[in-house]
This record gives structure tokens, C-alpha cells and sequence, in this order.
């Protein structure tokens, strides 16, 4: 067939995803395996009620055949009252199957996309934060959104509905096998013809489908790049080179959709001639048939009738089979999580000690290019380490690496003797955690938000008597707030730890929000801290208030601060001055001023 051809690679818009991977066919459909074992007994209900219904449906073919086969025997009284009464009862018993063919169907759809997003959230929060962090923004909220939608309806109609056709079909053949057992052949004529169409469409569908779901990933990632960085843009007037970038990609997207789009006008037309095809084949083989006297008239009326009916079940069967190749695509990018191993550390390696070691780390975003290199650090237990150094130099990387974050690329970063890379995510944070400039405020109360961070957290339903372990929180998450200055605006709120924050509530000033952060950082309690421009969003006064408070607090614990302002490094007891991927210095304030170096540029310019 000729026809338009599929849009050419462009190596600028992927066609599929490089940082989360789209699950492999054997990961795909042993998920769907796994769904189907959860909900067997809803499935096993489906069928048996869409054979009910089936069944039913085929009550009144097979009634007017007979009426047909007495008409031709020349019956002068038929009397219908029989008839009428029992194809009466097939229409109500009919009907009410039907009914709850369709409601147990959109009920068990639900379920299983309930539990579709269930896994992928549970799944995606326990991925390695450095997977996490390397993942395209645009990829992760396509995945997030547009693919969940596509599957809805999928998961929905398209499971139970494919499953309806399949049984559908299969118990009116077997019908026309028990009523007319000559014409059954006659439905055959017409397999050719739907296998060459189907396979000629299934085979270029899914690559189809694959490539308009990253291209529209594409094109989210070029937008919300465009969003974020808005006043980047603005500034270097780079707004006609983001728009065209902009619509590159949409163009590249909507070049897949007319793509794919082509490919079901050639196969919707094939559908149409596969339908008049059995049912003209049924017609004009069942006139011989009944002139050479081997099938009766009202054998012939019966069959044509399940002929017809079958128009029903197969458009069913290609269509939501159609509707599954979009679904596959999605589904399949939602399930690639679980081709990332979530934790492949030692459950049991323990850190025998506070000491933080690095040792000659190799470190680069990019195959062949380093950003740090041949790096060695070592952080005694409770010393405060600054990392200062120009934009770039590798100190939020560096932090990163010791917050276990990420794993070198050669060397080893260790705490206590014990390879961060090689231990769980989650025995990591109980030692070491990173508090960044980024944040988040969850939909829900101050309290709930705080109470995040608390290693013994207990939702309140699952308490015997919230009440009894009510004064030790609230104290514990008041002397949080406390400790980062929160406890006097959160104090003035109207449900104090009981108000409303997030979207749709209170609104929290992107300073109240960071002080939040840093109050969760109060309560999980590690020994080790990495703090990464944590007080950017507050103004130098209040940031400097803030991290004397937040010193009383840290006292005694490790403290690694990626010093932006310069004062953070002056309190620090170690300075690392962080250049070109390399530490170039390492003292305390005084050694390096008095060093005349990097850091005592720094600091001159600093002051002025």
C-alpha cells in the first residue's frame, strides 16, 4: 500500500526516551499478568455475564429462524404466543446483563487504573534521587499526565471491552456452528482479507504510536523549559529562538499524528469490506445451499442474523485493540520504571562511624566529560565544611556525590567506611541528607507537611487514641518551627499546625515554604547535612538570622554548606575552594586569607 510516509529522526526530538526507559514488551506483559492475577474473580464475573448476555442476544435469531422454517413448511397458524413470551424474557434477561456487563466493566477498568497509578507513584518514589534528578522535566510530567489519560480510557473500556468482543464473537460462531454448521465455512472468506489489513496496520502502528508519544514529550519539555527559565529568556532575548525551537517540535509531533491518523483511514475501510464480505458470502452461499437442499430456510435466516451480529463484536475487538497500541505505548513508558533497579545497595551495610571520605572521584554528567576530577575530601565528624568556588566550578555536584545522590564515576565516596553507592537509598537518609534550594509544600495541613519528616510518622487514623501521642508532636514540631524562626508566622495562622497549606489553601510565601523545608530537615534528625543555597529565597538579613539559629540546632552534626554567600564560609570550621572540577584550596578562613589565593579574591571582592 502507498500511502504517507512516517516523519524522518530528527536527532534533535527523540523519538524515545533517554533518562527513564520505556519498559520492554516481557516487563509490559508480565504487569498486565500481575493485574489480571489481582482481579481474577472481577474478570471471571465479567465473562460470566457477558455470557449470560451473549447467550441472550442470540435467543431472537434463532426464534425468527424457526418462525421462517414453519412460514416455508407452509404453516398456516403459527401461534406466537410462546415465542413472544420467550423473546420477551430473552430481551429483559438481555438487557439486564448488558447492564451490568457495562458496569462491571468500567468498575474493574477503575480498579486496575487505580492501581496502575498506585504502582507508579510507589514505584517512582523509591527510584535512586539521582534517576530522579537526571530525568527530563518534560518526559516525567508526560508520563505523569498525558500517558495516565491515554491508559484511563484504555483501562477503563478498552481491557474489559476487548475481553466482551473476543467472548462475544467466539459464542456467535459457536451459535452459527450449532444453528447452520454449512455456513460457518462461509465466514472464513473474509479472514484473508482482515489478517493482510490488520497486519499490515499493526505492524507500523506501535513504532507510530511510540514516536507521537515522544514527540509530544518533546514538546513538553521544550515549553516548561521555556516556563521555568521565562526570565532567562526574557533577559538575553532569546524568545523568537525558544519559539522556534517551540514549533520545530510541534511540527515534528503533529507530523507523527497525521501519521498515525493515515494509518486508520487505510484500516477503518478494510473493516467496512471485511463486514459486507461475510455477510455477502453467508447470503449467496446459503441461497445454494438451501436451492441443493442442504440447509433449510430458516437455517439460512438464523445464520445470516449471527452474521450480522458479529459486525458488532469485531469493530469492538479493533477498535479498542486499535485504542490498546496507543494504550501499549503509554502503558509500557509507565511500567519502564520497573526496568530501574530501586535499590540495589546492602540492606545490611552499615557505616561503622561519622567520617566522610572522598577519594580521588572522577564525576561527569556526560560520557567522556568530567566535571569533577580526581577529587579527595575528608570531613571529620561534627566539622561545618564550606564548598565555595565560581558558578560551575562542580560544588553543588561535589554535594551531591556526598549526599549520596549520585555514585562516582571512579573513586568511592564513603561514610564511615561504607560505600554510599552501595548502600540502600533509604539507609543513606537515615544518615545524610541534602536540603537544596528547591521545595515543596503538600496539599494539606502545616502539620501533615512537618510531620513528613518524623522518622516514628504514624497517619492519625492509625493511631488507637490520637490523642495520647498529640502533646509530644506538637511539641517536637513547634520546636522545629522554632528552630528555623517559622514558629511566630505559623503561630498567627488561623488553625495553627492545622491550617490548610498547599494549593487551594493558605498561600506561603516561597520564604515560609523554604523555612518549612528546613523545619522537616529539624526533625528527620541526621547526623550528616548537605545544604545547597538553603536560605536562597530568604533576603540576607533574614538569611543570616536563620543560620545562627539553625547553627544552635546542627551543633555537634556535620554540616557540608555549598557557600553562596561568603559569609556562610566564614563561620565554617574547613573551607574546600572548588575549581574547575577541582579543590584547588582547603583551609580554614584565616589560613586561606592569609594565603593570598582563589579564596581570598573571594573574599575581597566579596567586601568590596
Amino acid at each position: 500500500m502507498i500511502g504517507v510516509a512516517p516523519p524522518a529522526h530528527d536527532p534533535a526530538a527523540p523519538t524515545t526516551a533517554h533518562t527513564l526507559p520505556v519498559g520492554a514488551p516481557t516487563t509490559v506483559r508480565a504487569y498486565v499478568a500481575e493485574l489480571l492475577r489481582r482481579h481474577r474473580r472481577a474478570f471471571g464475573i465479567l465473562l460470566a455475564v457477558n455470557t449470560v448476555a451473549t447467550v441472550a442476544s442470540m435467543v431472537g435469531p434463532w426464534l425468527l429462524g424457526d418462525v421462517v422454517e414453519r412460514l416455508s413448511e407452509g404453516a398456516r397458524e403459527l401461534h406466537l404466543g410462546f415465542t413472544a413470551t420467550l423473546f420477551t424474557l430473552a430481551l429483559v434477561v438481555q438487557a439486564v446483563f448488558v447492564r451490568q456487563v457495562r458496569l462491571r466493566g468500567a468498575m474493574l477498568g477503575e480498579r486496575m487504573l487505580a492501581d496502575l497509578r498506585e504502582d507508579f507513584l510507589v514505584r517512582a518514589v523509591r527510584l535512586p534521587p539521582g534517576v530522579l534528578e537526571r530525568a527530563g522535566t518534560g518526559d516525567l510530567l508526560s508520563r505523569i499526565t498525558t500517558d495516565i489519560d491515554r491508559l484511563a480510557n484504555a483501562m477503563r473500556e478498552a481491557v474489559p471491552q476487548l475481553t466482551i468482543g473476543v467472548m462475544w464473537a467466539a459464542l456467535l460462531l459457536g451459535g452459527l456452528v450449532v444453528t447452520a454448521p454449512p455456513l460457518a465455512p462461509a465466514v472464513l472468506v473474509a479472514v484473508p482479507l482482515l489478517v493482510a489489513g490488520c497486519r499490515w496496520y499493526f505492524k507500523r502502528a506501535p513504532a507510530g504510536y511510540r514516536s507521537e508519544a515522544a514527540g509530544y514529550a518533546s514538546v513538553s519539555a521544550a515549553l516548561a523549559e521555556t516556563v521555568d527559565a521565562g526570565r532567562t529568556v526574557e533577559a538575553h532575548r532569546l524568545g523568537d529562538r525558544r519559539v522556534g525551537l517551540s514549533e520545530l517540535r510541534i511540527k515534528q509531533w503533529t507530523a507523527w499524528e497525521n501519521y498515525t491518523l493515515w494509518l486508520r483511514s487505510v484500516l477503518f475501510p478494510v473493516i467496512n469490506l471485511v463486514h459486507v464480505t461475510v455477510l455477502g458470502s453467508v447470503l449467496m452461499l446459503g441461497g445454494v445451499f438451501v436451492l441443493q437442499g442442504w440447509i433449510e430456510v430458516g437455517q439460512l435466516t438464523t445464520g445470516a442474523l449471527l452474521a450480522q451480529m458479529l459486525v458488532d463484536p469485531v469493530n469492538l475487538i479493533l477498535r479498542w485493540y486499535d485504542e490498546l497500541q496507543v494504550a501499549q505505548v503509554s502503558l509500557a513508558r509507565l511500567v519502564g520504571v520497573r526496568d530501574i533497579e530501586p535499590d540495589a545497595g546492602d540492606s545490611a551495610l552499615e557505616p561503622d562511624g561519622r567520617d566522610v571520605l572522598a577519594d580521588r572521584v572522577r564525576f561527569g554528567y556526560r560520557e567522556g566529560v568530567d566535571v569533577l576530577r580526581q577529587v579527595s575530601l575528608e570531613v571529620a565528624p561534627g566539622t561545618r565544611l564550606a564548598l565555595v568556588g565560581p558558578s560551575g566550578a562542580g560544588k553543588s555536584t561535589l554535594g551531591r556525590l556526598l549526599a549520596g545522590i549520585y555514585a562516582p564515576r571512579d573513586g568511592r565516596v564513603a561514610l564511615g567506611g561504607a560505600e554510599l553507592s552501595r548502600m540502600t537509598a533509604e539507609r543513606v537518609r537515615s544518615h545524610v541528607a541534602l536540603v537544596n534550594q528547591e521545595h515543596h509544600v503538600f496539599v494539606g495541613s502545616l502539620r501533615d507537611n512537618l510531620r513528613l519528616a518524623l522518622p516514628h510518622a504514624r497517619l492519625e487514623e492509625d493511631r488507637p487514641d490520637p490523642a495520647d501521642a498529640r502533646p509530644t508532636e506538637e511539641a517536637a514540631l513547634w520546636a522545629a518551627l522554632a528552630a528555623v524562626d517559622a514558629d511566630g508566622w505559623a503561630r498567627a495562622l488561623s488553625d495553627g499546625l492545622d491550617t490548610e497549606v498547599g494549593s487551594g489553601g493558605h498561600v506561603l510565601t516561597p520564604a515560609q515554604a523554604q523555612q518549612i523545608a528546613l523545619a522537616r530537615l529539624v526533625l528527620a534528625d541526621p547526623h550528616t547535612l548537605v545544604l545547597d543555597e538553603a536560605t536562597s529565597l530568604l533576603d540576607p538579613r533574614a538569611a543570616r538570622h536563620l543560620e545562627r539559629s539553625l547553627a544552635r540546632v546542627l551543633d555537634g552534626r556535620t554540616v557540608v554548606a555549598i557557600a553562596h554567600r561568603l559569609h556562610t564560609a566564614h563561620d565554617a570550621d574547613v573551607i574546600a575552594v572548588v575549581e574547575n572540577g577541582r579543590i584547588s584550596e582547603l583551609g580554614s578562613h584565616a589560613q586561606l586569607v592569609a594565603a593570598g589565593g582563589a579564596y581570598a579574591a573571594l573574599w575581597r571582592s566579596w567586601h568590596g
